[in-house]
């Protein structure tokens, strides 16, 4: 039990499924009987009114039959219960009851029993009004000064305020710039209404200006009855809050009053000319408030309830106590009931009706005495070691993930590709399925699968529990892609005894798209400008027994030839040697050659492996063509470049088009216009330079992504090709792929050329120093794009001559563990000052004989834009 639980004096529950609100609570002398004790007045959104008077025997008591009064069901549903002098020519209590279209006062009144079933209560309407207007709100008062008796004051929901002198109808308002309706009070010592609109403000209006105003009621006036008779609602004072508002309560105290605001985050003291006394940030949502005299301390106290089911209670800004609840209030309140005064009534939305006092339960609970006996220190070690075997052993054991059974995982996933294409789309069709081990439960599991651009899935994300989806893959772009290989990654929650929610945890498997996506099979090529040779040392394997899906069973000359051709048109052939061990790879274009070369050394392994061959190797002697490797870094750097001009020439066309906007708008403005001067023509030339040059950044940015396509692929070639020629270990061709492939797609921010040329600079200072000097040389240099490529096409060189002189990649840094290089036999190192000097290969170990032509289509640049206007 919490020490500051509020403490239960007397509760009870209202019926069944009723909906209770603020306004359904009221704690008054409703019956006049002078004994000083209050009554609760409750009504519910089903219309029920009902009337306590608790009488616990002891505290903490449920309700008992004779504590409720008076019980009677209203057709209509109640909005709001209040207590006041409601009728003319006598000053008792009387209860008004406000419904949607309906405002009812009666009086309640009690006859004394003869018999043992008690007094007897009940209720006489004496006067209603039927509104015109759905009614929301309502307040009291002595509008006006009047004395000995209360004015009724209803707030529509279309914002007209509907004032009642007790039995009679007085007037109508209507709120200016009203929208929804606020909280409604009165202040007795300024004589005003205050509310909050819902433009966040909190607005007072004077009774005599809503007296004197314009009758809400007259729709049409004529100028010299709008000049005669009735005047506009101006507010008294008008204050910003910031934020909707709940509950609006005046407190009068030491012949001072304050406006009270209980706001969303946080409630507000205001002074009765609308200036802020202090306001106070909540923690929690509040749900309702209450602030109340203190005559004993001499200050005003608020009671706030939230949504934690919480009472705080503070003092100005200080809070000085707080207390649990057992539900969420809706409407509190301070009576004196059975002569027990600041009794605290608390109403839920449900119905839950409590009357509780603050305090604290102190504990009775007494430690019995310890016997005194002698401490066994031999048996206390024995238990301390046997505790401690215990705990080590279930740290051992313990697991945050639960333990799967062995054999079974929580999911796996697989992958089935048809090799079968799709006639109408062409397209790859693939399988998926994903098998969940239904020993333990699996939450949430969302499966994502990616392929390399210009590739693309009909589908790329599913969401699901326990089945097998279906996609297919195509070809979206004019370049073939620099991969076939694709990845599916699901990701999953596993609930455990700790969490319910569950753990998050990752499946993924990796799938092979077929070379038949991309290529069909062609005629062979005699003559090609690119020629690559693999050699083996295994004889070789007949081209139709490796190609099956491309070469012809039943045409020999497909034994050493066959033609492939990408769905792009470029057409590469391979041909394998009679007598040798050695395969060609020919093809007009460089990077074309990467995916057939891949595809035959894997065909190639699987081949040798299906036969138990575990020693086959394929290695290059050629050399590296690294000339035609630099043409394609040079193409694709001046794509970049082209991009970042356009961009600037954007930015320059664009802050002189809106430029031009400003001096056309400031002439049309103008009251005697003077000439253009030009201005329309030069705006509509800006306006066609601006869209010329989208245009072409666009167009630039689709070749640019060519272009990435294209160079990653001869990436891709020269990393095979260099591994094949220096027998690279697997660790050594994964540093040497996130070396010259360290990004999925290019950008203007961080481009390939930059991120490159700062990774191999960090292997030339530690791996492939040459002295400790170099490892200790650190470079902090900003990646930004460079001016040119000579930079990194030397570093590349630079590369290929340390890996050919010895050079070993590794990722550790430490100079006792790097290796040496070994210089081959007679061969004197290449100086660095000469090859910072080259500005193109010469060296034959890492050059081809350069018989390629290159056809570029010519496209815009971002010269072609540069801007004439003089003209115009």
């Amino acid at each position: 039990m919490s020490l500051f639980k509020a403490r239960d004096w007397w509760s009870t529950a209202l019926g069944e499924k009723e909906e209770f609100d603020q306004g359904c609570l009221c704690v008054a002398d409703v019956d006049n009987s002078g004994s000083g004790q209050d009554k609760i007045t409750v009504g519910s959104y089903m219309g029920y009114l009902r009337i306590f008077n608790p009488h616990p025997v002891k505290p903490g008591d449920g309700m008992q039959a004779e504590d409720l009064l008076l019980e009677v069901q209203l057709r209509d549903p109640i909005l709001q219960v209040e207590v006041g002098k409601f009728v003319s020519g006598t000053e008792l209590l009387h209860l008004a009851v406000l419904h949607c279209r309906k405002l009812c006062v009666y009086a309640v009144s009690g006859t004394v029993g003869n018999v043992e079933h008690g007094n007897q209560y009940h209720v006489k309407l004496m006067y209603e009004h039927n509104l015109q207007r759905t009614a929301c709100n309502m307040t009291y008062g002595p509008f006006g000064g009047v004395k000995g008796r209360d004015l009724i004051c209803i707030q529509s929901m279309d914002g007209m305020l509907m004032l009642f002198e007790q039995e009679s109808y007085a007037f109508g308002r209507f709120l200016p710039g009203f929208l929804l309706p606020g909280p409604l009070t009165y202040s007795s010592r300024t004589d005003s209404f205050i509310t909050v609109s819902s433009c966040q403000q909190v607005e007072s209006y004077k009774y005599q200006v809503l007296a004197f105003a314009t009758d809400a009621d007259e729709r049409q006036e004529t100028e010299q009855q709008k000049l005669s008779s009735g005047k506009r609602l101006v507010m008294d004072w008008v204050l910003n809050i910031g934020e909707q508002a709940l509950d609006i309560c005046v407190v009068s105290f030491n012949q001072t009053s304050s406006v009270f605001v209980l706001g969303e985050r946080n409630f507000f003291c205001l002074k009765d000319n609308g200036q802020i006394r202090f306001m106070k940030k909540l923690d929690c949502s509040p749900s309702c408030f209450l602030p109340y005299c203190s005559v004993s301390e001499g200050t005003i106290n608020t009671l706030v309830g939230n949504h934690n089911n919480m009472l705080h209670v503070y003092q100005d800004v200080t809070l000085k106590w707080a207390t649990q609840l057992p539900h969420i209030p809706v409407a509190v309140k301070v009576g004196n009931l059975q002569d027990l005064k600041g009794v605290i009534v608390t109403l839920s939305d449900s119905g839950h009706l409590q009357c509780s006092y603050l305090g604290t339960d102190p504990s009775l609970f007494q430690a019995p005495k310890v016997e005194s006996r002698e401490i066994n220190y031999e048996e206390l070690d024995r238990e301390m070691k046997e505790l401690q075997k215990i705990i080590k052993e279930s740290t051992k054991t313990q697991d945050i993930l639960p333990k799967s059974e062995k054999g079974y995982d929580d999911l796996r996933i697989t992958a089935e590709v048809s090799p079968d294409l799709d006639v109408v789309s062409v397209s790859k069709f693939i399988n998926r399925k994903v098998l969940q081990n239904h020993r333990l439960a699996v939450q949430k599991t969302k499966l994502s699968i990616c392929v390399q651009p210009p590739l693309a899935l009909t589908h790329d994300q599913f969401i699901f529990d326990d089945i097998a989806v279906a996609l297919s893959v195509f070809l979206k772009g004019n370049c073939p892609p620099a991969e076939l290989e694709g990845n599916a990654v699901a990701s999953y929650s596993t609930p455990t005894d700790l969490n319910p929610e569950g753990i998050p945890r990752v499946a993924q498997c990796k799938f092979r798209l077929p070379l038949r996506l991309i290529c069909f099979p062609a005629q062979p090529s005699k003559t090609a400008n690119h020629k690559l040779t693999i050699d083996t040392n295994k004889p070789p394997v007949s081209l139709v027994n490796l190609f099956p899906d491309f070469a012809d069973q039943s045409n020999e000359d497909q034994v050493n030839v066959l033609g492939f051709q990408f769905l792009t048109g470029s057409r590469i052939t391979l041909l394998a040697s009679k007598t040798s061990q050695r395969y060609r790879i020919q093809s007009e274009q460089l990077e074309d050659l990467w995916l057939i070369t891949k595809e035959l050394t894997f065909r190639l392994e699987e081949h040798f492996k299906k036969e138990n061959s575990k020693d086959f190797t394929c290695t290059f002697s050629g050399s590296v063509p690294l000339q035609e490797y630099f043409e394609l870094i040079d193409c694709h750097f001046e794509l970049r470049l082209n991009a970042e001009k356009f961009e600037e020439l954007l930015s320059e066309r664009a802050i002189q088009f809106r430029a031009i906007e400003r001096r056309l708008l400031t002439r049309f403005k103008d009251k005697t216009p003077a000439p253009l001067q030009h201005l329309d023509t030069l705006l509509e030339g800006t306006y066609r330079q601006i869209i010329a040059l989208a245009d072409a950044a666009e167009e630039n940015q689709a070749n640019m992504f060519q272009a990435f396509t294209k160079l990653k692929s001869a990436t891709q070639l020269v990393i095979m090709l260099i591994s094949l020629w220096q027998k690279l270990s697997t660790d050594q061709v994964a540093i040497l792929e996130a070396t010259f492939l360290p990004l999925m797609q290019d950008t203007q921010e961080l481009g390939w050329e930059e991120s490159v040329d700062a990774a191999i600079s960090h292997l030339l200072r530690t791996c492939l120093s040459k002295s400790s000097k170099e490892q200790a040389l650190t470079l902090t240099t900003q990646l930004s794009i460079p001016k040119d490529t000579s930079r990194l096409k030397k570093h590349i060189t630079l590369l290929c001559d340390r890996l050919a002189k010895g050079g070993r990649l590794c990722l550790s840094t430490d100079t006792n563990i790097q290796q040496t290089m070994v210089m081959p036999g007679g061969c004197t190192p290449i100086p660095e000052s000469d090859l910072e000097e080259r500005t193109g290969v010469q060296d034959s170990t890492t050059t081809f004989t350069n018989h390629r032509h290159f056809t570029k289509q010519k496209s815009k640049t971002a010269e072609d834009f540069k801007p004439d206007l003089s003209g115009s």
